[in-house]
């Protein structure tokens, strides 16, 4: 054990200094409903779960297994999916009410169609989980020949279905895989309701052959998650693949690995021991891994590519789909490759050893008796036979094709895939991953020497599903997603998309090249000679036959300039213009006849790549929206701002009215634009470059302390606030009078401040009107009014008793003047 934690240390020091691998991005994605990628959708309200998809042998037939029914649904047509029959198969009303009593939902006690399997050209064999009581049964009422029925029958041998246990799931979000061989079902899934005893097992067993199983009271399969299943002709053997507790790993807790499995379909179990068992089961470890990170190791799916034709059955890959027990990883999925030849070398090697009284692995010396998972072990003596019953765990790992991954995304989790081989424009096989995510999308993939590229990606369903398959169609060019929303067609090649040569070639894929007499890009399988295509290295100008792209100046010539959109604005508004979104991996900028922008205190260049900025008489011009893609500059749209005619004759009072309310409006919160709005119109015959209209353009009300278009710094905004008054209208006499009011009011105010002063200064010195000498003191000392003020105010100034009292009578203070202290002013005592 002490050895395992040294081996394993490295792996967990590498993982948390590993960096992160460059992130994938689909090219292009297709929101669902996007008429740039129309997809035929099936979808009945009647209908629901249609999750288990089986394909005729001449694909024009598509079998579905959804809740309560098994429907044939016609795919022959391009443009539309036809339903032909449906097969009603729904549990009893006691079946449901035992389900109910059983602790479980009524949603989940429908009969969920799991199992659908061909056994002839006339027969079918499906099983169901049936209200938590799987149940099984033949279909007929189909021929691949010149008869055909519109309806499905159900023929069971008895008077109700066969029972299926060990043949289909009791849940239905449990996860099983079943395939066919010769009329026999081979089927990995649990054998008990509360799903703790797995199984592999075979059914429908005829003559010489006996039904056979490998259950969990031998200690072959630790909880194990079955994904999927293949038969390899060549080798008469069928591989399980399937994720469990990787008990050689004692010293972590439910260290989970993934595995893969095969058994002969020629055993018939052993003479005495292992009796109506397997004695040509054997397992390894999968190993998905990079050599800086901990391995990925959760199996979610895993398909079979046959190799090229006139290729060995060796050169068979396996593609797995895998997800990290551990968050250290760099990505959320992994994709790796596994060869055929790789997986029956580790089966041919050495074999772990299994202590039944303590359950423990050793990897020990022995003596190897016989090679476990060989075929024909039936046989064998006893003594082989208990030694392969002890010695089924391989001691190596299958290792990755190239040992490293094929691919690795960051931020999506993928659920199932699918592959096709195709042949490209230059006869070379370049290999298609389709790959369903978890949030809905379609990836399309393209394997290359120097990484995976991801050409598109299309919505194919709204919300996130729990149980979904994929079905690919090499002859109708299709794959077929079946979710609980329906089944969905999508085409593998959308090559009509794509406007020009540039936009074919940078696609890279390899169903689509460019035809340059007919200046459109078609699919390779047409058998046309000369395509541009370069799906390694995407090189337009090869391709293309395309020359150096020109200079700024030759960009912005008088013929390069003949379309475009042309918008004709006022000054000081706000303009927006918007640039199309051709590719993930393009970069987009601007430029003017100088080959770059004014400055970019003067323009704000938005995420979406949208221009915006106020009009002034400089920025008036050309604007070309450019892409530089692998190397390739390209023009997506081009813009000729002019200047609006002048406005009718208006009154002075009138004209600085409109310029004050509509040129420079009140100004916005800061970081908000006004929500009044005009659309500039383009000309009727003007048109965007490549072909493509170029989206509406926008004037918004320019708001001059707005912080979407003006810094707040102003080291930065100086420059632009400069350029922008110099060539702004003039509003000097409207600034000449505002200044001669503003020093008016000044001059009123501090005329009447220094006379409210003198007057203060004067009735300090002037003498005080009734009363006797230290009155006011007195009575101050004992907190009462003074006589001096009678308690009001006029606009804000105290007003004498005797002052107010003379006024009033009309009569002028005569007396002697006395100071406070009954004296003359500045009369010393």
């Amino acid at each position: 054990m002490a050895q395992q934690v040294i081996a394993l240390l490295p792996m967990v020091f590498l993982a948390m200094l590993s960096q992160c691998s460059p992130q994938l991005t689909p090219r292009i994605s297709f929101p669902k409903g996007s008429p740039g990628r129309p997809l035929v959708h099936f979808y009945r309200p009647d209908i629901c779960n249609t999750t288990t998809l089986l394909l005729s042998e001449d694909e024009d037939t598509l079998f579905v297994g959804a809740r309560n029914a098994v429907l044939s649904l016609d795919v022959s047509q391009r443009e539309a999916i036809v339903i032909r029959s449906k097969l009603d198969w729904s549990p009893s009303e006691k079946d449901l009410e035992q389900c109910s009593m059983k602790g479980k939902d009524m949603v989940d006690c429908p009969n969920f169609i799991r199992v659908l399997q061909f056994l002839n050209t006339t027969h079918m064999y499906a099983c169901g989980t049936y209200a938590f009581s799987p149940r099984c049964s033949y279909l007929w009422g189909f021929d691949y020949g010149l008869q055909h029925t519109e309806e499905l029958l159900m023929a069971s041998h008895g008077s109700k279905p066969e029972e299926g246990r060990g043949r289909c799931p009791y849940d239905p979000y449990q996860r099983n895989t079943a395939i066919t061989v010769d009329g026999e079902l081979y089927t990995a899934t649990v054998a008990d309701y509360r799903g703790n005893r797995p199984v592999i097992s075979r059914h429908l067993s005829e003559g010489s052959h006996v039904d056979l199983k490998l259950d969990d009271t031998l200690g072959w399969l630790e909880d194990p998650t079955f994904i999927s299943s293949c038969f390899v002709p060549s080798e008469e053997k069928i591989y399980f693949f399937f994720s469990e507790v990787g008990r050689e790993y004692d010293f972590i807790d439910k260290f989970v690995v993934s595995r893969v499995a095969q058994i002969c379909t020629s055993d018939v179990g052993g003479q005495r021991t292992l009796q109506r068992r397997w004695t040509t089961f054997a397992k390894a470890h999968l190993l998905c891994q990079a050599s800086s990170e901990l391995p990925y190791n959760v199996v979610q799916d895993v398909i079979a590519l046959p190799p090229p034709e006139g290729a060995p059955a060796d050169d068979t890959l396996f593609y797995g789909i895998f997800t990290s027990q551990w968050s250290v990883n760099s990505g959320q999925s992994a994709v790796c490759a596994f060869r055929l030849r790789d997986i029956k070398e580790t089966f041919s090697r050495n074999y772990k050893i299994l202590n039944r009284d303590t359950l423990r692995w050793s990897t020990r010396v022995q003596e190897k008796i016989a090679n476990p998972g060989e075929c024909g072990l039936h046989n064998a003596s006893d003594n082989t036979l208990r030694f392969v019953k002890e010695n089924f765990l391989a001691d190596d790992s299958v290792q990755p094709v190239g040992r490293s991954l094929t691919m690795v995304s960051q931020d999506q989790n993928y659920s199932h895939l699918a592959a096709q081989r195709v042949r490209a424009a230059n006869h070379k096989d370049y290999t298609i991953l389709f790959l369903l995510t978890e949030s809905g999308y379609l990836h399309k993939a393209v394997l290359l020497e120097k990484g995976a590229h991801i050409i598109e990606e299309v919505q194919v369903f709204q919300q996130p599903q729990a149980v979904k398959n994929m079905q690919l169609s090499v002859s109708k060019g299709v794959v077929f997603v079946g979710t609980s929303e329906g089944v969905v067609r999508v085409p593998v090649a959308n090559c009509s998309f794509y406007p020009s040569c540039a936009q074919c070639v940078l696609a890279r894929d390899p169903f689509c090249g460019w035809e340059h007499a007919a200046q459109a890009c078609v699919q390779t399988s047409l058998a046309r000679t000369g395509l541009g295509q370069d799906v390694d290295g995407g090189d337009v100008e090869e391709a293309c036959n395309a020359t150096t792209p020109l200079s700024p100046r030759a960009r912005f010539g008088p013929t390069n300039l003949t379309t475009g959109q042309t918008v004709s604005v006022t000054l000081n508004k706000v303009v927006r213009l918007r640039c199309p979104v051709t590719s993930r991996h393009a970069r987009r900028h601007w430029e003017r006849p100088d080959g770059r922008l004014i400055s970019p205190d003067l323009y704000l260049q938005l995420e979406d790549g949208s221009l915006r900025f106020v009009v002034t008489l400089p920025s008036l011009g050309p604007y070309l929206c450019l892409s530089t893609e692998n190397g390739y500059r390209q023009t997506l749209a081009a813009y000729h701002i002019e200047q609006k005619t002048a406005a009718p004759f208006l009154t002075p009072a009138t004209s600085a009215t409109s310029a004050s309310a509509t040129t420079l409006p009140a100004a916005t919160s800061v970081g908000a634009w006004p929500k009044t709005s005009a659309e500039a119109e383009p000309r009727p015959d003007a048109t965007s470059v490549s072909g493509t209209v170029s989206p509406p353009l926008t004037t918004e009300p320019g708001a001059m302390n707005s912080a979407a278009v003006w810094p707040r710094d102003s080291a930065s905004r100086g420059g632009g606030e400069r350029l922008l008054l110099a060539h702004s209208p003039s509003y000097l006499k409207e600034l000449v009078v505002v200044s001669v009011l503003l020093a008016l009011c000044v001059s009123a105010l501090l005329t009447a401040a220094l006379y409210g002063v003198r007057q203060r200064c004067r009735k300090r010195t002037a003498p005080q009107a009734g009363g006797p000498p230290g009155l006011g003191e007195r009575e101050a000392l004992r907190g009462e009014p003074s006589p001096r003020f009678n308690g009001k105010r006029s606009n804000g100034h105290a007003v004498l008793n005797g002052q107010a009292n003379g006024q009033a009578n009309g009569q002028a203070c005569n007396t002697t003047p006395k100071g406070s202290n009954g004296h003359l002013p500045n009369t010393p005592i």
